[in-house]
């Protein structure tokens, strides 16, 4: 490896690291803000992330490549789709971390690549080897422990989980970059979001400008909180192997795990850790498939 492609390798792991570091304390921002409803931080959530992504967009000068998709309909179409699936996975994501189900987002997130597998086989008709359908098999039997355990469906988990597999099959189809898809997403979110502040600002049930102006301050910085780490995951991305960036995904999901268990105290028994137990276990198994596979193209493609 020249130097400098061992520098580019460096830079972009550390800021791939950063950003999953940063979704991986999400958690405490939004604990800080238990305070304020969910749905009031979803919806500062999105306003702020518009204005802040606005600023990137003009000092990038990107603005030509995010406004060409609203001229086409399928695009715009799909975006909206894509829109209404992050909006969703954001506000159980902030509900459940603030109701004590910390936990459960981690294991949504640990659960989610294997979804990702199982709509690549059901959507792009891509086949599956022995590894993958035992991972995913070893994922099924994780969640049915659950079922049986606590005679309830892990909904939490699952509805995070398939949410965002939606979310990454939509940006798939639409292939538009990340930070002007996230912009086109908050500005199809906005007008909506928009509407409901103004209304809990006139009916007095607003959280902001109402209490300590850290609170507000927090609320505003949603924005920031929300593109910093997409920027540093798209920096990152680009200049790391594939399989680099698959292993560095769980980092934020264990983070929330350990804070849920460890700082929250949240219940974690034997038969969760046994839950747990089966889909590390088929993470495991898929990571190591899709390294292997990435390393015997590798070796191909020198031959």
């Amino acid at each position: 490896m020249t130097p400098r492609l061992a520098s580019d390798s460096a830079k972009g792991l550390t800021a791939t690291l950063t950003a999953f570091l940063a979704w991986g304390l999400l958690p405490i921002y939004w604990k800080a803000l238990i305070t304020v409803t969910p749905l009031e931080i979803l919806c500062h959530r999105i306003l702020w992330s518009l204005v802040f992504i606005a600023i990137v967009l003009t000092v990038k000068r990107r603005w030509g490549e995010t406004l060409a998709p609203l001229a086409s309909p399928r695009s715009l179409l799909i975006l909206t789709g894509s829109s209404l699936c992050i909006g969703g996975n954001w506000l159980l994501y902030i509900w459940a971390v603030n109701t004590s189900h910390v936990v459960e987002t981690s294991l949504g997130y640990y659960i989610n690549p294997l979804v990702n597998v199982l709509f690549g086989f059901i959507f792009f008709r891509e086949r599956l080897n022995r590894m993958q359908y035992a991972a995913i098999g070893l994922a099924a039997l994780g969640v049915a422990n659950s079922i049986i355990s606590y005679g309830e469906i892990p909904l939490i988990s699952l509805g995070l989980a398939v949410s965002f597999a939606c979310y990454g099959l939509l940006r798939k189809i639409a292939a538009v970059e990340s930070l002007p898809g996230l912009f086109l997403e908050t500005m199809v979110l906005g007008p909506a979001a928009l509407y409901w502040l103004l209304h809990l600002q006139f009916t007095g049930a607003s959280g902001f400008l109402a209490g300590p102006p850290a609170v507000d301050l927090l609320l505003m910085g949603a924005g920031a909180v929300t593109a910093l780490p997409l920027i540093g995951f798209a920096y990152g991305a680009r200049r790391l192997r594939l399989s680099t960036v698959g292993i560095l995904q769980y980092t934020a999901p264990s983070i929330a795990f350990l804070l849920g268990v460890f700082v929250y105290r949240e219940p974690f028994g034997p038969s969760r850790l046994l839950t747990f137990a089966l889909i590390w276990a088929g993470l495991a198994m898929y990571t190591f498939d899709t390294v292997r596979t990435l390393r015997r193209q590798r070796r191909v493609l020198h031959h």
